[in-house]
């Protein structure tokens, strides 16, 4: 997935074929805003404008713009790897919970 990045806000950034631009979309809003651009640099600009009207909209509102996560989600996964991930654990003396904590913030960061 193509991300940017501005101001801690990211965006998935698509190719639409139809208009022949970018396409950007804020990712983690309480509402939606997204933006086009021909070029990574109008792109970025669009960005900027967008996320500038969409946070006024919401002080305007008293909308909180940013999603709240909790920090917890359920996950099914198969026995087989759910007993991978024990061993895994256990081999590195962490909880599961431990281990698959550290392995998803380097999935992220890479």
């Amino acid at each position: 997935m193509n991300m940017m990045e501005v101001d801690g806000y990211k965006a998935k950034i698509e190719y639409d074929p139809e208009l022949d631009q970018f396409r950007g979309e804020i990712l983690g809003l309480n509402g939606s805003a997204d933006f086009y651009g021909e070029t990574p640099a109008s792109l970025r600009k669009e960005f900027k404008n967008s996320l500038k009207v969409y946070l006024e909209v919401c002080e305007e509102k008293g909308v909180e713009p940013i999603k709240n996560y909790s920090g917890k989600f359920n996950l099914r996964i198969p026995s087989r790897l759910h007993r991978e991930i024990a061993a895994r654990a256990t081999a590195a003396d962490k909880s599961i919970n431990e281990w698959i904590l550290e392995t998803l913030k380097l999935s992220v960061t890479e």
